[in-house]
């Protein structure tokens, strides 16, 4: 049997996004408001397609732009959290935690079905968006898909999930 495997990574300039968050610890504890300049990468490992690759650069480069772009310059929620109560009108969300209230412009804010908004839940989301979009492409072959959130130069999560 062999142990051959072939495997590509995009990372680029405009796979970034400059997005606000906070992240619940320590069981009952919120950090303060703040934000990163996140770097996105992905890794595809896979079997080499009819047309010798794993999966076309272009389709994942445009993909994971796509993502980066729907996280840019927005307050990221994690609408899976039990510790946040959030409430939405036709203009704004409303976060409160304990005598903590914060009120966002609709517009301002992008949605994570996710338990908090650390690097690994944000690669994690990534990743299922990535897959998504491949199992709507019928795209096979593919074995296993890794995503990488830089929060800052030399500190990064991993999601890795076997396909």
């Amino acid at each position: 049997m062999s142990r051959e495997s072939f495997k590509v990574r995009v990372t680029k300039d405009y796979t970034v996004f400059c997005a606000g968050h906070f992240v619940t610890y320590n069981g009952d504890k919120l950090e303060p408001l703040h934000g990163h300049n996140y770097r996105a990468a992905a890794v595809v490992e896979g079997k080499l397609n009819e047309d010798n690759y794993v999966v076309d650069f272009i389709v994942l480069k445009r993909l994971l732009r796509e993502i980066c772009n729907r996280l840019d310059h927005k307050m990221l929620l994690a609408t899976n959290n039990p510790l946040l109560d959030i409430s939405q009108n036709e203009t704004s969300f409303t976060v409160r935690h304990h005598e903590r209230i914060y009120v966002f412009p609709r517009e301002d804010v992008t949605q994570l079905p996710i338990p908090n908004t650390t690097a690994e839940r944000i690669a994690e989301w990534i990743s299922g968006e990535i897959e998504a979009d491949f199992r709507a492409r019928g795209l096979t072959g593919l074995t296993a898909l890794e995503v990488e959130v830089e929060e800052t130069f030399g500190q990064s999560a991993f999601f890795r999930k076997e396909l």
